[in-house]
């Protein structure tokens, strides 16, 4: 008797496939490797097919808003390169990233520049003559 082994693909496969294709994710092979990091990492008994599929997209997403928002500040300070002081300026110039990212520390980045308003010096201020109004209490 001859014994005939049938391969079969597993359906998670195509579907992980399908699902790849459908989310329209510009690096399909990282989500492979983010699958692998679930079921490695331990984080659950059992990883579906579409959680790895959909972590990696909202990566993809806040690395690109990360770099579109950094680039952006390097524009602004007139250079063609980012360096870690115009991500620094990116995220904590962003209120939703700079309240995700509020504890981590970017090494090089530096602080927001920023001077108390008591601190500025007085301007002096010209005296209209007659032309305003006094607010009465």
């Amino acid at each position: 008797m001859d014994l005939i082994v049938i391969l079969k693909v597993p359906a998670t496969l195509s579907l992980v496939c399908a699902i790849i294709t459908h989310a329209n994710i510009t690096q399909p092979h990282s989500s492979g490797r983010v699958a692998r990091y679930l079921k490695k990492g331990r984080y659950a008994d059992r990883v579906g097919a579409g959680a790895p599929v959909y972590l990696t997209a909202v990566l993809e997403y806040l690395a690109a808003e990360v770099l579109e928002l950094a680039g952006n500040a390097a524009r602004d300070n007139k250079k063609s390169r980012i360096v870690p002081r115009h991500i620094q300026l990116a995220v904590r110039n962003d209120e939703e990233l700079s309240k995700l990212l509020g504890d981590v520390t970017i090494p090089d980045g530096g602080v927001l520049p920023n001077i108390h308003s008591v601190l500025l010096p007085k301007t002096k201020g010209k005296k209209d003559v007659g032309g305003s109004v006094s607010q009465d209490y």
